[in-house]
């Protein structure tokens, strides 16, 4: 086989994985036995934000003059789990200011109903076997997640840590006292409540008097930190009032939908024809690279179950724009390069070479300003630092890698017309 043959291979080749991948990106397929969801699809595809999908809204206020960060991610975390039990896994929570927390629900069919779940003070209970409560919040001075040995040949784990007032202090040694001693019978635990679901369950093997007792098991950090805060939450010294309840009918939510979905295929359109006119060659393999960064997106999205509200459209609309703004600045330096006398494949190794600093420092700027506003944002804010993120990375890959590759391919195959890559002929221009 020839070296045009080869080119002609992986172009070819190149073009059909993109199309491909573009199909499954929206529509999904079965490879291997295995099914990957498609952007379509309406049970595993693009999780729609609340403003797409319709829902409630919900913010709570901390009844206290003061409250702490610690307290606030607790409130957090139990509201967390709350609304997992509920079935509302879909829901989001953000912090509010101070003592605020905002809660968005699609889908909610009582939202009344609700609020008088989610928003009751946790309620901690430690029970025997029996029922028989033991402690209760009050007793509980903290709780954190940490990580060491539990004896000195011991190897390092994550576990629990809990500290008693002296009051908790002294139930806890009579409780396990007690209940060290019903190990025949297997009734030698513990259970930990929170709102009367068990969160732990562990066993007492001898009588602990102490400020400290530690909760061992199978624990991962993230699930020992989240025991650690539903602890913590039962002990939370203010309750909780819903000081705003705001509903999003699903049908103005359709409506933005099919206007964002409307405005984007147009804006891609228009951008393909843009780079189609003004870059000729360079700008349909553009183009082509422009599908394959909408089906990464798009699969991205799918697979990682990203939240997507209208301000997510709007930062994936943006990446577009600034994935063809990379392909300008590349494209305007191979002009350049060509000009100057030198080849179509020397000129499009200088132009991407050229333009890469730019490029790289123009989307580093953008990645940063996406984390400031994921770090600080709320609610949709944080939706569109996330498509916008995820987009500039994206774009970078699609315009360096897969673009330059495409061009490369079409040099292999002698298709070395200046005119094709919109250069003029002044400067002696080589076809060689």
């Amino acid at each position: 086989m020839t070296a045009s043959s080869k080119s002609l291979t992986k172009l070819l080749v190149a073009v059909l994985v993109i199309a491909g991948a573009l199909y499954v990106a929206f529509y999904g397929a079965t490879l291997f036995g295995r099914t990957i969801p498609g952007a379509l699809d309406k049970q595993a595809g693009i999780k729609q934000g609340l403003d797409l999908r319709g829902g409630s809204i919900i913010t709570y206020e901390a009844q206290t003059d003061t409250a702490t960060d610690a307290e606030m991610a607790t409130v957090v975390s139990m509201l967390r789990a709350r609304l997992d039990k509920l079935g509302y896994t879909e829901a989001t929570i953000t912090r509010q200011g101070v003592k605020k927390v905002r809660i968005e629900i699609p889908d909610i069919s009582n939202p009344e109903e609700a609020v008088k779940t989610i928003g009751q003070t946790a309620k901690l209970t430690f029970v025997d076997s029996d029922n028989k409560v033991i402690l209760d919040g009050v007793d509980v001075k903290d709780a954190r997640q940490q990580f060491g040995p539990l004896s000195q040949s011991g190897k390092s784990e994550n576990f629990v840590e809990l500290s008693f007032t002296p009051e908790g202090k002294t139930k806890f040694a009579e409780a396990t006292a007690r209940i060290a001693g019903l190990a025949q019978s297997n009734k030698n635990f513990i259970a930990i409540k929170l709102d009367e679901n068990v969160q732990s369950q562990p066993s007492v093997k001898e009588k602990i008097d102490s400020d400290n007792c530690i909760i061992s098991g199978n624990f991962t950090a993230k699930s020992a930190a989240a025991l650690a805060d539903l602890i913590r939450a039962g002990k939370l010294p203010f309750d909780l009032k819903d000081v705003e309840l705001r509903s999003v009918g699903p049908t103005l939510g359709e409506r933005a939908m099919q206007t964002s979905m409307y405005a984007g295929i147009v804006g891609v359109i228009l951008i393909l024809l843009f780079m189609l006119v003004m870059y000729r060659l360079p700008g349909l393999l553009a183009d082509i690279a422009l599908v394959a960064y909408i089906a990464l997106v798009v699969g991205l999205l799918t697979i990682f179950r990203v939240n997507l509200s209208l301000p997510g459209i709007a930062g994936i609309i943006l990446s577009i724009g600034m994935a063809v703004d990379a392909n300008v600045i590349i494209f305007e330096r191979m002009k350049e390069e060509l000009a100057l006398g030198k080849t179509v494949g020397a000129s499009i190794d200088a132009g991407f070479n050229r333009a890469f600093a730019s490029v790289f420092d123009s989307n580093v700027t953008a990645l940063i300003s996406a984390a400031v506003l994921l770090y600080f944002g709320t609610g949709p804010v944080k939706g569109f630092a996330i498509t916008l993120g995820l987009g500039i990375l994206t774009s970078m890959f699609t315009a360096i890698v897969i673009t330059r590759f495409l061009l490369r391919q079409i040099v292999a195959l002698n298709i070395r017309n200046p005119k094709l890559y919109r250069a003029g002929v002044k400067g002696g221009i080589s076809n060689v």
